[in-house]
C-alpha cells in the first residue's frame, strides 16, 4: 500500500510509521507539511522520504500531489489544521486524536481530560470526514490517569499508546477494508 502522510510538528508519529514493522510491507512515499519549522522534515530527509510543504489552505495542490504520487491512504500524524473537503482527496484520510472519541474532539484533549476529573482517557484512530473529529472511529484504546499525572506524563503514555495503536489500524485498514495488501 502506497502512503501519504500529512504532518506539522515533529515528526514522532510519522517516523513510528516508516520504521515500526507492522508497517514494513507499505510505503510511505510522500509526506505532505504545513509549518516552516516541522521537525517531520528531518525524519524524512533521514529516511529518503519526499517531502513538501505545501500552505493548509491549499488543499487542491494537496490533491494533485496525492494524485501524482497515487497514494492508496492519507494519514494525518500530527497535521494540526482541518481538512475542509476530505471528501474530494484521491484516498481515505484517517486521523489519530488522543481522546476517546467523541469526547474531547479538537485541541486541547489530553488537558480537557486532566480537567475533568476523567480516570481514564485514551487514543482513537477515525476516518476524517467533514466534521472536526467526527468520522467513523477506526480503533481506541484507553489510557488509565494516574493520580500524579500531569501533562507531560500523560501526554507520553498516550504517545506510547498512539505508536502501536496507529501502525495498527493502518494494517487493519490495508488488509480488511482498503484491499490492497
Amino acid at each position: 500500500m502506497r502512503i501519504g502522510v500529512m504532518c506539522s510538528g515533529n515528526g514522532t508519529n510519522f517516523e513510528n510509521i516508516v520504521t515500526n514493522p507492522v508497517c514494513n510491507k507499505h510505503e510511505v512515499v510522500l509526506m505532505i507539511h504545513n509549518t516552516k519549522q516541522c521537525g517531520a522534515v528531518k525524519r524524512a530527509a533521514k529516511w529518503g522520504i519526499p517531502h513538501v510543504r505545501v500552505p493548509h489552505k491549499d488543499e487542491d495542490q494537496m490533491i494533485k500531489l496525492f494524485e501524482t504520487w497515487r497514494v492508496d491512504l492519507i494519514i494525518l500524524a500530527g497535521y494540526m489544521r482541518v481538512i475542509q473537503n476530505p471528501s474530494t482527496f484521491p484516498a481515505p484520510i484517517i486521523n489519530i486524536h488522543p481522546s476517546l472519541l467523541p469526547k474531547y474532539k479538537g485541541l486541547h484533549a489530553i488537558e480537557q481530560a486532566l480537567d475533568s476529573g476523567d480516570n481514564v482517557t485514551g487514543v482513537s484512530v477515525h476516518y476524517v470526514n467533514e466534521e472536526l473529529d467526527g468520522g467513523e472511529i477506526i480503533c481506541q484504546q484507553e489510557v488509565p490517569i494516574l493520580p500524579d499525572d500531569d501533562i507531560d506524563s500523560l501526554t507520553k503514555a498516550i504517545q506510547r499508546i498512539e505508536y502501536g495503536i496507529l501502525p495498527a489500524a493502518i494494517d487493519f485498514l490495508a488488509r480488511y477494508k482498503i484491499g490492497l495488501c
